[in-house]
């Protein structure tokens, strides 16, 4: 399995489209993380870049994430990627507790993305 957190530092970026990388990492059948990667984030606001094709074609299953608008969740879905929103931390410390069962998805997009989107189609602007 492997596991992606948008990421800046050593943190969770709360901002899925705007961080500075993603952490990926990869676990064992023993859920134990046995490698790690950091890939730079792709040009563009997360939903509308090629990021869940990238993430997709290193085999992440996983998207621990803060905030983040249903465009981008459900293109990640449609790559395969399951995500849980309404993360924070230490992104080694989220992944673990991941692992552990301690980690739901909130459900709740991130609500100034989709203002956002809204604004954009009454003004003829094309949002994923």
């Amino acid at each position: 399995m492997k596991i992606a957190i948008p990421t800046t530092g050593t943190k969770l970026d709360h901002h899925f489209g705007h961080c500075e990388s993603y952490t990926v990492m990869t676990v064992d059948d023993d859920k134990n993380i046995i490698e790690s990667e950091i890939l730079p984030a792709t040009a563009g606001c997360g939903c509308k870049s090629d990021i869940a094709s990238v993430l997709k074609e290193k085999g992440v299953t996983i998207m621990l994430a803060g905030n983040m608008g249903t465009g981008a969740a459900n293109i990640l879905g449609q790559h395969g990627i399951e995500v849980y929103r309404g993360c924070s931390g230490n992104v080694r410390a989220l992944a673990e507790a991941f692992l552990a069962g301690a980690i739901y998805d909130s459900g709740s997009p991130c609500a100034q993305h989709e203002l956002h989107q809204q604004q954009g189609r009454k003004h003829g602007h094309q949002y994923a």
